[in-house]
């Protein structure tokens, strides 16, 4: 995949805010954002980005309690890839937000990732 092919979804990972405060940012991006569905630590909202209605999961205390996942389930989002998407994220949140460093090809290093934080970013080793 090339940096500049859309890739099929979009995921960060935003570390130490809460739901409600990522909740707050979709608020911004979605209109309307609406809650589909919560279960334990999943939350489900369908959120319309630009025409597009986009299934946006939150999965709560992924790799660690201080981690959120925020995965748009769409090739529809404003963002092209998930870098994108993080670096947004992080200025307006104010917080460290990770992402896969490529679109999950065959043969890539799944342990390569972005972290991106106040306004820079840096290619990182992120394991479990």
């Amino acid at each position: 995949m090339t940096d500049n092919q859309r890739h099929p979804d979009i995921e960060i990972y935003v570390k130490d805010r809460s739901v409600e405060q990522i909740v707050d940012w979709l608020n911004g991006l979605c209109q309307p954002l609406q809650l589909d569905y919560a279960q334990g630590q999943v939350h489900h909202y369908i959120g319309n980005m630009n025409g597009q209605d986009i299934p946006i999961m939150i999965h709560e205390k992924v790799n660690g309690k201080a981690w959120i996942s925020v995965w748009f389930n769409s090739d529809s989002t404003p963002w092209i890839k998930d870098l994108d998407c993080a670096e947004q994220a992080a200025k307006e949140m104010d917080t460290q937000i990770r992402c896969i460093a490529s679109g999950w090809n065959t043969g890539d290093d799944p342990d390569e990732w972005w972290k991106v934080e106040n306004g820079h970013q840096e290619k990182i080793q992120w394991r479990s």
